[in-house]
């Protein structure tokens, strides 16, 4: 099978809704639904935490880490309290990003793992990004920024998972048929997660979307995140270097100051939550 059969393969697949899960997805997953239920209560949603172990250690050091302990407090030390400090909007992303590296944890061949590797690390950059950008720019809901952030990669994931199938396939690509197989199977396995319309419609819209003037939207705070991240994705084609910030239209909106402000904020977040979402 050649690489364009083999995207063509992938991607009848995924239009077919026949999208390969990990077996430890499923069960993050059902911790997802849990979750997104309004009448979860926090009783329930400990005991399905505590249910998964890799998941119950990261909400503790992710209550522990300087973005939800800037105060220096005693450290946590069981989930109970975990749970209560970071909330469930931050257990959502917190679960979300363990079911997104899931689909990189069976990749057998080294070159695929390590862009496995840095595609979660362009994904932890523009999370955290977005949640500052969210905050001081385009003031959308900085929790729902993350979350899609943190989402926004699966397409590429799912791509990376299945490439050791098909020795070559994510070679350089100058026909671009990755792009077209991954706008496939990203609208696929959003819908597989069950991620919420409002934001699997920004994420789809990311490839040839258009910031606005002022930035105001989820799709302009993925855009600008994306834009600023410092670790670029290894999928898709180069992008061109930005202009000086002050020859750019963004000045209007984003001083220097405050532009260097939220890439440092944005750094800060990342290292203090590497505890949780990086590993």
């Amino acid at each position: 099978m050649n690489r364009l059969e083999a995207f063509g393969y992938i991607a009848a697949q995924a239009a077919r809704g026949e999208i390969t899960l990990p077996t430890s997805v499923n069960a993050a997953l059902r911790l997802q639904l849990a979750l997104d239920n309004p009448d979860c209560h926090i009783e329930d949603a400990i005991k399905l935490v505590l249910g998964e172990p890799q998941l119950a250690a990261r909400t503790v050091a992710l209550a522990n880490s300087a973005a939800f302990n800037r105060n220096g407090d005693t450290p946590i030390t069981n989930v109970r309290a975990a749970v209560m400090r970071v909330g469930y909007r931050s257990l959502q992303t917190l679960v979300a990003s363990l079911v997104v590296r899931q689909f990189g944890s069976r990749i057998v061949d080294p070159g695929l793992r390590a862009k496995a590797q840095q595609l979660w690390e362009h994904t932890a950059h523009v999370a955290a990004l977005a949640q500052v950008l969210a905050r001081r720019v385009t003031f959308v809901n900085p929790d729902t920024a993350m979350f899609a952030a943190i989402v926004h990669e699966v397409g590429g994931f799912y791509l990376l998972s299945r490439a050791d199938e098909f020795p070559g396939l994510l070679d350089d690509d100058p026909e671009k048929w990755a792009e077209l197989c991954e706008e496939v199977v990203s609208r696929e396995v959003l819908k597989k997660l069950a991620i919420p319309e409002s934001v699997t419609q920004a994420i789809l819209a990311l490839r040839d979307g258009w910031l606005t003037m002022p930035p105001s939207t989820l799709l302009d705070t993925l855009l600008l995140a994306n834009q600023f991240a410092p670790v670029r994705s290894p999928l898709g084609v180069a992008e061109e270097p930005l202009p000086e910030h002050a020859d750019s239209v963004l000045d209007f909106v984003i001083d220097n100051d405050t532009l260097q402000a939220i890439l440092d904020e944005s750094a800060d977040e990342v290292k203090s939550m590497s505890a949780a979402l990086l590993v």
